[in-house]
């Protein structure tokens, strides 16, 4: 007779939270059920619902869960030469929490909040570091903001195109960002 192995309660979760956050990304939060979510982790609906009580609260600790990995990769107290390799790397880490962060929940007013929070810190960061360099603030505003936009929509580019290069994306970026920055410091001459 052979034996099953019971997962621990927090490897289960791990397991449930892995597979609703491919689920999600590969058919939107909309789109995808609870049952999807059970039929991509291999378990029942019931085990499920030990876990987490709704589709929505499910939702909430994948975006949790990307974010939580963004600040333990990533940091949150500024801007360094390591800020844009830790993101890129992040990123490749969890592809689909990245997109579900950056691209499907910016779009769901229910989950929003998550991406504005996150999107206020980094553009205040961006904003500090950049004070030198632009002093006019109408210009230093669009700067902050931009490198920003720019810095997400690059790594999910480089995603959504196979992760090519992965020792080089991360300057790749940080080529593209200087041109923005560039750009401010030029009304400034």
């Amino acid at each position: 007779m052979e034996t099953v192995r019971r997962m621990r309660r927090a490897e289960r979760r791990e397991q449930i939270l892995g597979a609703a956050t491919r689920a999600f990304a590969s058919r939107g939060y909309a789109a995808t059920s609870l049952d999807d979510v059970a039929a991509e982790a291999g378990i029942s609906r019931v085990i499920l619902y030990r876990h987490f009580e709704s589709k929505n609260e499910l939702y909430r600790a994948i975006l949790e869960r990307a974010c939580t990995l963004l600040a333990e990769r990533v940091g949150s107290a500024g801007y360094s030469d390591r800020t844009i390799p830790a993101l890129v790397r992040a990123a490749g880490e969890d592809p689909d929490g990245f997109r579900l962060l950056f691209r499907y929940a910016a779009r769901e007013p229910e989950f929003r909040d998550f991406v504005d929070v996150f999107t206020t810190e980094s553009i205040e960061i961006a904003r500090r570091n950049l004070a030198a360099r632009i002093p006019d603030p109408a210009w230093l505003g669009w700067a902050a903001q931009l490198t920003f936009a720019a810095t997400i929509e690059g790594v999910i580019a480089w995603l959504d195109n196979g992760m090519p290069d992965p020792e080089t994306a991360a300057e790749r970026i940080s080529m593209a960002l200087r041109g923005v920055i560039e750009a401010a410091s030029h009304s400034q001459e």
